[in-house]
């Protein structure tokens, strides 16, 4: 056992050290500097709330040195933000297709001062559309047998729509923007703080990959829009029997000359699907859109007068 521990702690160590050239100090607020990681040549991604002021920004090196970098561009609604510098950097080896299971061993990297920082723990859950759908089929089996399920509240809440990292990791101050590191040496995600005091989050890489190529092109990310409030709504009977589904989205109310308005939307419609993606919560509305490019055209599923009728809407930018 002595000599098992003695070889896991020196691969960690070692996994550790071959990492930290690609992990930059971030120092763009007034507290404690963030974390960073170099996505490619001179690209750093880090976390957007760990980017307080965007002119004087510095990152600091694995080799000590300082530098000056630029923001291109930020993702707030997954915490991300992209900055370049003239310094030459080591790109990080980040993780092509996942591969992190629950119980994985990973570990948070963090360089909030000169000297790189580690932290050890688990990945405790992983929130994917695979889930997602299973859980909405459990639910049609408690519906089958009966029995109406509760929908999903609590607990993951808009992690797990969007495809969340959970860790049991400690996230030290300053640790935000750095890199989980999986057992195969490779970057999986970025943690951060920014979604939810208690709980360790990282962002997967691929979603990562996806904000750092709208960036790049656009400087901005641009966020589908129909232009409707909505609040969740039981279906009626009827419908939910029909659709294996219990709750929606309820329109409560409808922009002039938005999207929503244009393909015929009303107050009152109950939204439960966008492209044969069910909808059930507000954040799953939100991530969609967000998914989604402006100027396509989705087909929109919803429930007016107790019946399901479908109704096609071009998705727009919010202006």
């Amino acid at each position: 056992m002595t000599e098992l521990m003695r070889q896991l702690s020196e691969a960690m160590a070692d996994r550790v050290e071959s990492a930290a050239a690609s992990v930059v100090r971030v120092e763009a607020r007034r507290r404690l500097p963030a974390t960073g990681i170099v996505w490619a040549d001179n690209l750093v991604v880090t976390a957007h709330h760990g980017v307080e002021y965007e002119d004087d920004i510095a990152i600091g090196l694995a080799d000590g040195a300082r530098a000056g970098a630029s923001l291109i561009g930020r993702d707030p609604h997954n915490d991300l933000a992209l900055l370049q510098t003239e310094a030459a950097l080591t790109a990080a080896n980040w993780t092509e297709d996942g591969g992190l299971r629950v119980g994985h061993l990973v570990l948070a990297l963090g360089r909030p001062t000169q000297n790189i920082q580690a932290a050890l723990g688990v990945v405790s859950g992983l929130a994917n559309p695979t889930d997602v759908k299973k859980l909405r089929e459990k639910a049609k089996a408690m519906r089958r047998h009966g029995r109406r399920g509760r929908g999903r509240r609590g607990g993951w809440g808009r992690s797990l729509a969007a495809g969340y990292i959970q860790t049991d990791v400690i996230m030290y101050p300053g640790f935000s923007g750095g890199p989980l590191l999986g057992g195969d040496g490779k970057i999986h995600g970025l943690n951060t703080s920014g979604f939810s005091r208690g709980v360790s989050i990282a962002v997967p890489a691929a979603t990562i990959r996806k904000s750092v190529a709208a960036l790049l092109t656009d400087g901005k990310i641009q966020p589908g829009y129909l232009g409707i409030g909505v609040q969740p709504a039981r279906l009626p009977d009827g419908a939910a029997e029909s659709l294996d589904q219990d709750t929606g989205l309820l329109i409560v109310s409808v922009e002039t000359d938005s999207p929503a308005a244009k393909a015929g939307l009303m107050v009152g419609d109950i939204v439960t699907a966008l492209d044969d993606e069910a909808v059930e919560a507000v954040d799953e509305l939100h991530i969609l859109l967000a998914n989604t490019k402006v100027d396509s055209e989705v087909t929109v599923m919803l429930v007016r007068g107790g019946a399901v009728q479908t109704a096609s809407a071009t998705v727009g930018a919010r202006g």
